[in-house]
């Protein structure tokens, strides 16, 4: 339903914003990485419960980063028993799950950016920059597949133009600092809060 997500890239994308001085909140769903000590961690379990927490934070934010990997679909009716064996198929009915980073992009003020990430596995570019406009983003991180569950990762960022402003490669903590470094230049401008 939706890609794994192990927690690192966020965690790595946590760090790097802390060294540039920034305060960071953390929404993050079940994952066994420890986050950074002097991070905000507000936990979530569900899509649902990381969207609702993401639109009461995002206000008091200058941006918002979508590292995280929420499910795309949810089922339509959840059993409160086990489902028995009955010989038969059984159909699941499932809906799109609400896409935060649109929601935040879409209702972001003027002195806000949003960064999001899309991990594509074939017409990488054009589905990412169609997910930047679709989603309001000020620059999105275009990643693949083989960065799930690995301590690396190869990434461009593309700004709304359809430009890659940016290429990085290595650890996902060596990642972040670079795509950081950009943030910082092109939406945050030097204005560290």
């Amino acid at each position: 339903l939706t890609n794994a997500s192990s927690g690192r890239m966020g965690a790595s994308m946590a760090q790097a914003a802390l060294d540039l001085g920034h305060d960071v909140v953390v929404v993050s769903g079940p994952v066994e990485i420890v986050y950074p000590e002097t991070v905000e961690v507000v936990s979530v379990v569900s899509t649902q419960d990381m969207f609702n927490a993401c639109i009461d934070l995002f206000p008091k934010c200058d941006g918002a980063i979508g590292v995280a990997a929420p499910c795309d679909y949810r089922p339509l009716v959840v059993s409160p028993t086990k489902l028995a064996k009955t010989g038969a198929p059984l159909q699941l009915d499932l809906f799109e799950t609400r896409d935060i980073i649109a929601h935040l992009g879409a209702s972001k003020r003027d002195d806000q950016w949003v960064v999001g990430f899309a991990l594509e596995t074939h017409d990488e570019r054009f589905r990412a920059l169609a997910k930047l406009e679709e989603k309001s983003c000020d620059l999105i991180v275009l990643n693949r597949p083989d960065a799930m569950d690995s301590p690396t990762n190869q990434v461009e960022l593309l700004d709304a133009s359809g430009q890659c402003i940016a290429r990085a490669e290595g650890s996902k903590a060596e990642v972040a600092r670079e795509l950081l470094a950009q943030i910082q230049q092109r939406l945050i401008q030097g204005n560290v809060t």
